[in-house]
């Protein structure tokens, strides 16, 4: 392994949902995300930051590709609930915790990491499990 390699950071992240309507009015009208493309029954990307989140129906992508396909992505999915974590400061977190509960979505944890920094965690309507934390609980800010 050359000892200079190494990846500057995470592009892109996939969760999998079924319903991507679903997805697309969590992601986009709960959350802020913007929907940069999409394809019906297949995908929905969203921006995030500097980083892409890619939710695949994964019923569509575990198939494999044409041969002829211009873009042949291998094969890809998994089934049952994911997880991402969103970076948010502290001042952010309990507005955040608000804004979702307003929505009537349902907050599971809400806590302080021994080490320090608040993580609240909620899932999508896909069942994904996602959380609001601050950078510091990996010691990245």
């Amino acid at each position: 392994m050359d000892a200079g390699l190494k990846p500057s950071g995470v592009l892109e992240t996939v969760l999998y949902a079924r319903d991507l309507i679903a997805a697309e009015a969590f992601y986009a009208g709960v959350l802020g995300l913007h929907v940069t493309a999409k394809a019906a029954e297949r995908q929905l990307f969203l921006r995030c930051g500097e980083q892409m989140l890619l939710i695949f129906n994964p019923d569509a992508t575990e198939i494999p590709p044409p041969a002829d396909a211009k873009i042949p992505v291998p094969p890809h999915g998994a089934r049952g609930p994911g997880h991402v974590c969103f970076s948010a400061a502290a001042e952010e977190i309990g507005r955040w915790r608000s804004h979702l509960e307003d929505r009537g979505i349902h907050i599971e944890a809400d806590f302080e990491w021994p080490g320090g920094g608040r993580s609240i965690y909620f899932r999508d309507p896909a069942g994904n499990c996602l959380e609001f934390a601050e950078p510091r609980i990996w010691n990245l800010s």
